[in-house]
């Protein structure tokens, strides 16, 4: 096991891109890292540029206290589990693991004991003479991570290993990884598009856009404290309502409140921190006067999105009622208004959110 250090990491490509613009991390021995954004936020390319598949332009990569730069791949003590397994077909799944092991010249019974072990482990201790043909999408995937389990590495690679698997499989196969790397106790670097993987799955969470890190911390905090709008949007499913104030409807929201009372910025709550209500928020809280335009029932909650129209009166005149803009409300049950229902949804204060008008900046309240 190592500690994983990236100290200012860029990336440029021929032509002037650069994919990677600056980015400095620590990874704790022992922790699982999530590496989630969008695609072409560059989250693939800095995993392949720990992993030495990808040259890093600038800055350093250091596994385990040793700079890797210049070291090959095969000499950085790392193993990878890629997305489209990788497994050879005609070899059984024994093979397949012991593969590695055997081209590093490691004697026979000590290949045995770790890919018997790796199969107990992964449930695969019946199939080792099975070939990847006659496994199903999930076996497959457990083969690829068996085969990096058997090298004992300091640091494992996670490149999207369960983009290929349907929605129950990828469920199941995401509490495997993590049950697995917990008994380990291995360095993982894990990159998914998915922020409900990454939500379930870090310890510490990096949420990447554009080349570069939003934000890092549990995943916990940054739910509840994102840095950002991208991140506030990004993570939480439905994502975060953001609604435009400009300064006056600042100063009416949060008077006397000299941190926020001259900014003109972006105000957040989340759908399910807002609640259908007879009556209007009181103590600094929001009210949402909703024509409700679509519903969606996903079993155990609803969600119900409405738009409001702007008052005719100032916000300034009415504290509590913001402007315009469609609003995602998440509701327990199956229970809902009907499409086209006037409603009010209220939030609490303690529940919002306020950014910078770039949306760059958290803002205190």
């Amino acid at each position: 096991m190592a500690n994983v250090s990236l100290r200012n990491v860029r990336k440029t490509y021929p032509g002037g891109f650069e994919a990677i613009k600056g980015i400095d991390f620590e990874i704790g021995d022992g922790q699982f890292c999530v590496l989630v954004g969008p695609s072409g936020c560059g989250k693939s390319t800095l995993l392949r540029m720990v992993a030495g598949l990808e040259t890093v332009t600038s800055g350093e990569v250091d596994i385990g206290g040793r700079v890797v730069n210049e070291i090959e791949p095969a000499d950085r003590d790392i193993a990878m589990v890629f997305q489209n397994y990788a497994l050879y077909p005609h070899m059984s799944v024994y093979n397949n693991m012991a593969y590695g092991l055997r081209n590093r010249g490691m004697p026979k019974p000590e290949i045995d004991t770790r890919v018997r072990e790796a199969a107990q482990t992964l449930e695969l201790a019946g199939m080792l003479d099975r070939k990847p043909r006659q496994l199903s999408g999930g076996q497959r995937q457990r083969v690829a991570m068996g085969r990096a389990i058997v090298r004992q590495p300091k640091v494992f690679l996670f490149d999207e290993p369960l983009s290929n698997l349907d929605a129950k499989l990828r469920v199941a196969m995401r509490v495997e990884i993590r049950k697995l790397q917990r008994r380990l106790k291995t360095t993982s670097i894990y990159v998914t598009h998915d922020q409900l993987e990454a939500m379930t799955l870090a310890d510490i969470l990096v949420v990447m856009n554009g080349g570069q890190v939003e934000q890092i911390g549990s995943p916990l905090d940054i739910y509840r404290k994102p840095a950002t709008t991208f991140v506030a949007s990004f993570i939480g499913a439905p994502p975060m309502n953001l609604i435009r104030l400009s300064g006056d409807e600042i100063r009416a929201q949060f008077a006397g409140d000299s941190r926020s009372a001259a900014e003109t910025g972006i105000l957040g709550v989340r759908p399910e921190d807002l609640a259908i209500s007879s009556e209007a928020t009181a103590d600094g809280g929001i009210t949402l006067n909703l024509t409700v335009e679509a519903i969606e029932r996903v079993g155990a909650e609803t969600f119900v999105y409405g738009t409001r129209a702007r008052a005719e009166k100032a916000v300034s005149a009415t504290p509590g009622e913001l402007p315009e803009g469609e609003v995602i409300v998440r509701i327990p049950g199956q229970d809902a208004p009907a499409i086209g229902a006037s409603i009010r949804a209220t939030a609490p204060r303690d529940k919002l959110h306020l950014f910078s008008a770039d949306g760059r900046n958290r803002i205190d309240i």
